[in-house]
């Protein structure tokens, strides 16, 4: 029987929960405590907590974050930033802004960034690493780690689809200087529009971030810098922090489904999963997404879609050195060659498994019937 599996139901993700948010809401709204309230603060100091992080600022959106720690990490031109070119623009966006110069280098087989691949793009100019902790998986840090130390480099984390995720225990945004994360309505703690947040270990850096997202106000209201405007909405923090109850429930979800996929789908030919929830005990995967390789991408696209299930193609489907325009005039091949076989999958706590199950059947059926030439 035909079902409707959106690739993200964004309706349901306020209903399911709306007799405990309206309360909530309500209760903000009549405060009247709309700005830099106590409820911002209590998410933060929960954040905090559970990352194992000292600090937590909430910012209007992980952009903003990730644009103010390269500022207050004191990056400036001349200065070179090596990351993946499998990302979101507004990974190197952040370093261009700061007048530095983004140097990608190749993906990996897990779709993160290659730290074999790190040392060569290395020059007298390259001051950091920014590695994009992708899809709810965190790098290999240990090895990113080594090289930094090597060459005496910074690492800033684009966490931004990573709260939560760890590598030998230890969770996305802790390793280097400071990370961000995204609050956007799909991510696995999402908000009701935009928002986002900076972590970070270092005094010095949350000083900064303290002062930029608020004008460069301190807590006197004295003007110490110039400054600007990114402070997470208190009643998107209020939201947050009730979702930050249940998000380790939410997260064992989000890896059951990874294993019904795995069951189903690891055996399909031309099809490569992304790495187990089980596969590997120094990883602890999210799963933000589920992003596989596959034989006839687009043909397999269409005929999920003819079957009312959604899914995507990160960033419209080029990697951030292949838009000419940016001018970063590299060749990743690996990564090229992978964006003509990445599709991604329904992957969040809405669905439930014969939603699953539903999409398996139908990913198993174009495999197995001759659609796949029909449609090459």
């Amino acid at each position: 029987m035909s079902r409707n599996v959106p690739f993200f139901n964004y309706q349901k993700f306020y209903t399911q929960n709306e007799a405990e948010l309206m309360p909530l809401i309500q209760d903000v709204c009549r405060r009247g405590a709309f700005i830099l309230q106590k409820d911002l603060q209590q998410f933060e100091e929960n954040l905090a907590k559970y990352l194992g992080a000292k600090y937590v600022i909430g910012m209007a959106n992980a952009t903003d974050a990730l644009h103010f720690l390269v500022r207050a990490a004191g990056i400036g031109a001349g200065d070179e930033v090596i990351f993946c070119s499998h990302t979101m623009v507004a990974s190197p966006a952040s370093i261009y802004f700061a007048g530095a110069t983004p140097v990608p280098v190749e993906c990996g087989a897990d779709h993160l960034i290659d730290p074999t691949k790190i040392e060569a793009a290395i020059t007298p100019r390259t001051n950091t690493i920014m590695p994009t902790q992708l899809n709810g998986r965190t790098a290999n840090m240990e090895a990113i780690q080594e090289i930094a130390d090597k060459y005496g480099l910074m690492i800033l984390e684009d966490s931004a689809q990573a709260l939560g995720s760890k590598f030998d225990g230890k969770c996305a945004g802790t390793f280097g200087k400071g990370m961000c994360i995204s609050f956007y309505p799909a991510k696995t703690l999402g908000c009701f529009g935009d928002g986002g947040c900076l972590i970070t270990n270092d005094d010095e850096i949350y000083e900064t971030i303290m002062l930029l997202r608020d004008h460069g106000r301190n807590h006197d209201g004295e003007v110490v810098m110039w400054g600007l405007n990114s402070r997470l909405d208190n009643l998107q923090a209020a939201i947050l922090d009730y979702k930050l109850k249940t998000y380790e429930q939410d997260i064992e979800r989000r890896r059951d489904i990874a294993r019904m996929y795995e069951s189903r789908l690891g055996t399909v030919p031309g099809m490569t999963l992304p790495p187990g929830p089980d596969s590997d005990p120094r990883h602890f995967d999210i799963f933000q997404n589920y992003e596989i390789e596959c034989d006839n991408r687009d043909g397999l696209r269409q005929h999920l879609r003819d079957n009312n299930i959604g899914t995507l193609v990160q960033w419209g489907g080029k990697a951030v050195h292949q838009f000419p325009k940016l001018k970063l005039n590299r060749s990743l091949p690996f990564t090229e060659k992978m964006f003509t076989r990445c599709i991604m999958l329904p992957m969040n706590t809405m669905l439930d498994d014969e939603d699953i199950h539903y999409v398996c059947d139908c990913v198993e059926q174009f495999y197995a019937t001759g659609v796949k030439s029909r449609a090459a």
